[in-house]
């Protein structure tokens, strides 16, 4: 899994968190004025860029920009300003809290986000809420935001530890939904038929 430490060597290789940069800057004003989070959060795309980050696969200049935000946050405020920048910020804003999760200190407090996240049709946000803080989530929970996923397109590679905690209750969903494809003529996506496999083992 990705590290704050990744993270900051990435966006220092990039000239992201040169010391007399906006970004620099902000992790200071954030750590001494954790209130001011909510107005520089926004603007980290325009600042810092939103193009993929060398080095961090899968992530981008923006998403790890504002991990490292939230990051700086003091610790008896994390939980909240989280709260409040997924509930109040756009798609991105929403993507990068989702992706800064199982890096921060918040314990449980940011499950509902997940709730949240999953209740939406954005593929991104979805895939992001099944990332490695999702093993937060109750089981029940977490085999309907795979369905989900097998709905709408998304790929099971994407979704954290699929195969290790795909179970019986989750193979008898996978199988229903199979049954039904085959029945309207249509064809169940491989990752499906693969995870309903690994789920009828474990």
């Amino acid at each position: 899994m990705v590290t704050l430490d990744d993270l900051r060597a990435a966006l220092a290789d990039n000239g992201s968190l040169a010391e007399d940069g906006w970004l620099a800057g902000a992790l200071g004003v954030v750590a001494a004025d954790p209130s001011a989070l909510g107005g520089l959060f926004p603007a980290v795309g325009r600042r810092c860029g939103r193009g993929p980050l060398p080095g961090v696969p899968g992530w981008t200049v923006d998403e790890a920009a504002r991990t490292l935000l939230l990051a700086a946050l003091p610790p008896d405020v994390l939980a909240g300003e989280v709260d409040d920048v997924y509930r109040y910020g756009d798609a991105a804003e929403k993507l990068a809290v989702l992706r800064a999760l199982p890096l921060l200190p918040v314990g449980d407090t940011a499950v509902s986000l997940l709730h949240d996240a999953l209740r939406t049709n954005d593929t991104r946000l979805v895939t992001a809420a099944l990332g490695p803080y999702a093993t937060r989530l109750d089981d029940a929970a977490w085999r309907q935001g795979i369905l989900k996923c097998v709905f709408m397109g998304v790929p099971l590679a994407d979704v954290h530890g699929v195969t290790e905690r795909a179970d019986a209750s989750l193979a008898a969903m996978l199988d229903a939904f199979a049954r039904e494809r085959r029945a309207a003529g249509r064809e169940v996506p491989a990752d499906a038929l693969a995870v309903l496999e690994h789920a009828k083992e474990n």
